[in-house]
């Protein structure tokens, strides 16, 4: 579905992630030294000295550095210094950007030198917290108290059938299952235990737990069933490296093969697959040399020993990213290529696909206007900022080719338009159904779903008893419905899966509640607040969730430890959604706040651009605000003492400016697979997803950005002479998005620049997985206990 497709596209737009190198100049090579341990030992009077060894000292090369600005001499001009269309003035002569710890980057993850030392690095975050194990246990074992091991998802109907996952006690990952539709509605009449089918006639289709066995690492991308529902295509990555193989399954007779490339025994390595209008016919994306999805092929046949592959359509600018989907009523197959602010969708009918290899495009590009496309009632729906809206409008027009022209704004039965594209709400995704279009967006910062009735030409806005609140529509995969089904929760409230009527919004079912054992939802509250900023431009929103008995003493004057989490960027959302990991800390009287600062897109797209959002040259106010909810805190309910904070990817980025900006102001950070070698990562196009973030944060090899980027690029930033918070810095070996090179070398650089920091900097890298942590289950929760049981000790609260 469109809304997969979109969800995947974020993940990889959104970088929640980044991936790092620098054009090194190489100077005279040095004899490699042996790693150093220095012989401070841990200043926490939990730890004796014979529990806690030295930390790893890296060699540092005080010559090496990357340059930024033109290339060097030897730079291959076949990579670009910039962007084909940027009109900015290159730094001319090249400016010199120290990187001493560059040496640790190492692509074929085999350098001996370099994994020993990252071994080290682990071997001394466990020594430093090996008498924490009887905690992290704890917190292992109320992690999965609070989940129903064995559990399924809410049934959703395709094509005769209803499709769910499972998950079982004691296995690590779901299992893939169907059931035949008997009826438009259903019931569960299940007993609890794993033996029990969820619905009649149910079959696993598909038990990642066998693909699993026997790997470190198994991630299920997408899982497609093939239009007879017959076979299913679906991509699984081992590695934790985000490049995935391509299988087919026949659900009759169990027969599962891996696809390869066409007239060669390599396995496929794509990004996205589809189906056709039938179950000959595949589409699938591939990458190209830096991990940029850019090409679509189809491939006819595939079951036969002479499938052919017919190249669709490539992207050879490198700052545009590609997706693929296909139609809610599948009628057409589109290819989607973006930039942070530029995009254009092409597509290609179903019924022509036996006969017809062209794409045609529905509005060529133009700089700075980004579009999405679905199609309904021989329409497209584009939702747009064209013509410089801050949000996104929503338009029809005609289903044809450079339809540009022909939008219009969709209008109610005033003639009033549902989204013009203003400040009052924002629009992210549409779905079209036979009879409705269902919008999902924000107004007032929360998220928000409107019913859109093609018949009466009127829009209702679906409303809940909360005042914030999480909420989204569950997959739908026909078009042809009377109702919608949506996912509600909020910070107290376990996720429900509520069905909707379409014609009365107030007819709702629950069709599931999340079980959360031994939650009691009264024990607990929240709030949503407002801090303003320095600035005096932005109310930051936060959210605030905590136990009642807390607030009860923060309200009776009593400061007490706080929690403080934060992203901003990209214009990714961070909702006060209902999360069990979370509870631990709860129950040991944290309070947990989540900052919406500016780069987010919670207040509309208006929270992320310029010139108030936090993009380019205006990055720095999402460091600021994130410094500016710590402040208010530390003034009103907690203390620096007992303040810590988190983030992750472009979130770490975020904390490791943040503690550059305010080291005082915290007692304890987590920086989770962190982009914090920004300037150095920026410089070099060869890096894997470089170049297409020049238009998220500027090119610091431009004279425009390159100052303003040194100035917060947490590398380069560390101050010395000051006391830090603990840190701990998370990172994932075979990681294409953060290279692990980035958290090894921040925490080397936090440790030179404060050798005698009365607050432990540690690193955890887990050799055998990516950017998005353990695909196992119970090896996350193994994983997080391990990095909040830092967390707890370092605020006193262990105990």
């Amino acid at each position: 579905s469109k809304q997969i497709t979109t969800m995947f596209k974020s993940a990889a737009l959104v970088l929640l992630s980044r991936s790092s190198h620098s054009f090194l100049i190489h100077h005279t090579p040095r004899r490699s030294l042996p790693l150093c341990f220095t012989h401070k030992m841990s200043t926490q009077t939990e730890v004796t000295q014979n529990d806690v060894i030295s930390p790893p000292v890296a060699r540092r090369d005080e010559e090496k550095v990357c340059f930024a600005g033109v290339g060097p001499a030897d730079w291959d001009v076949k990579m670009p210094r910039q962007s084909n269309d940027s009109s900015e003035k290159l730094l001319d002569p090249p400016v010199a950007i120290p990187d001493p710890y560059g040496w640790l980057r190492d692509d074929t993850r085999e350098n001996k030198e370099i994994l020993d030392y990252l071994r080290a690095e682990n071997e001394y975050s466990q020594s430093m917290t090996t008498h924490l194990k009887g905690l992290q246990d704890s917190l292992y074992d109320e992690f999965l108290s609070s989940i129903q091991e064995t559990d399924y998802t809410t049934p959703r109907s395709r094509e005769g059938f209803w499709y769910y996952t499972r998950t079982f006690k004691g296995e690590s990952y779901s299992a893939y299952c169907r059931a035949p539709k008997t009826s438009d509605t259903f019931s569960i009449n299940w007993d609890g235990t794993k033996e029990s089918p969820i619905m009649p006639g149910e079959e696993v289709y598909l038990n990642v737990n066998e693909l699993a066995k026997d790997k470190s690492y198994c991630s299920v991308g997408r899982v497609k069933p093939s239009p007879s529902q017959t076979y299913i295509a679906y991509a699984v990555d081992f590695s934790g490296d985000e490049k995935y193989e391509m299988h087919v399954r026949n659900l009759e007779t169990g027969e599962d093969v891996a696809l390869s490339e066409v007239g060669s025994d390599e396995l496929l390595e794509i990004d996205g697959l589809l189906w056709g209008k039938d179950d000959d016919t595949l589409y699938y994306m591939t990458m190209d040399e830096f991990h940029r999805p850019y090409r679509l092929y189809q491939r006819k046949d595939w079951k036969s020993d002479a499938p052919t592959d017919t190249l669709l359509k490539e992207e050879l600018d490198d700052l545009f990213w590609c997706s693929s989907y296909k139609s809610l009523d599948g009628k057409y197959i589109f290819f989607d290529t973006a930039s942070k602010e530029t995009s254009e969708v092409w597509y290609l009918s179903t019924e022509e696909e036996s006969s017809v290899t062209e794409m045609k495009c529905v509005a060529k590009r133009r700089n700075k206007v980004l579009y999405e496309v679905e199609h309904g009632d021989d329409s497209w729906y584009v939702w747009t900022n064209v013509d410089g809206s801050p949000n996104m409008k929503l338009m029809s027009s005609p289903a044809t080719a450079d339809s540009a022209a022909n939008w219009e704004l969709v209008v109610d039965t005033n003639g009033t338009p549902l989204f013009d594209g203003s400040l009052a709400k924002s629009l992210d995704s549409v779905t079209v159904l036979n009879t409705h279009v269902v919008i999902e967006g924000r107004e007032g910062g929360i998220p928000r779903v409107w019913v859109y009735s093609k018949e009466t030409k009127k829009m209702k806005m679906l409303s809940f008893d909360e005042d914030a609140y999480d909420v989204g529509m569950l997959a739908h995969f026909e078009a042809d419905t009377k109702s919608i089904a949506v996912s509600y929760d909020s910070l107290v409230t376990p996720p429900s899966s509520i069905e909707i009527s379409l014609d009365d919004d107030s007819q709702r079912t629950v069709l599931k509640t999340k079980a959360v054992p031994g939650y009691d939802k009264v024990s607990y509250g929240c709030d949503r607040m407002e801090v303003l900023s320095r600035d005096g431009e932005a109310k930051i929103p936060i959210s605030v969730v905590y136990s009642n008995e807390t607030m009860e003493k923060v309200k009776a004057g009593e400061r007490v430890p706080v929690h403080l989490y934060g992203y901003g960027s990209y214009g990714a959302c961070m909702e006060a959604d209902f999360d069990t990991t979370r509870l631990p800390l709860i129950k040991r009287g944290m309070i947990y706040v989540i900052a919406h600062i500016r780069g987010g897109g919670e207040m509309g797209r208006q929270w992320y651009e310029e010139p108030n959002g936090a993009k380019y040259l205006c990055k720095k106010n999402t460091f600021n605000d994130f410094v500016d909810v710590a402040k208010f805190l530390a003034d009103t309910w907690t203390t620096p003492e007992m303040l810590s904070c988190e983030g992750r990817s472009a979130g770490g980025l975020l904390i490791g400016a943040s503690i550059n900006q305010a080291p005082e102001l915290f007692k304890c950070a987590i920086l989770g697979v962190p982009f914090v070698d920004v300037a150095v990562t920026m410089t070099d196009s060869t890096i894997p997803l470089t170049s297409g973030e020049w238009v998220e944060w500027g090119n610091p090899n431009e004279e425009k950005y390159h100052q303003y980027m040194m100035e917060y690029s947490p590398m380069n930033n560390v101050q010395k002479g000051k006391t830090y918070p603990a840190c701990w810095l998370t990172g994932g070996l075979n990681d294409p998005r953060v290279a692990y090179w980035e958290p090894a070398k921040m925490t080397a650089t936090l440790r030179h620049a404060n050798p005698n920091n009365e607050n432990p900097i540690c690193m955890k890298l887990d050799l055998s997985a990516g950017h998005f942590s353990a695909s196992d289950r119970y090896k996350y929760f193994r994983e997080l206990a391990y990095d909040y049981s830092f967390l707890l000790d370092q605020l006193k609260l262990a105990n």
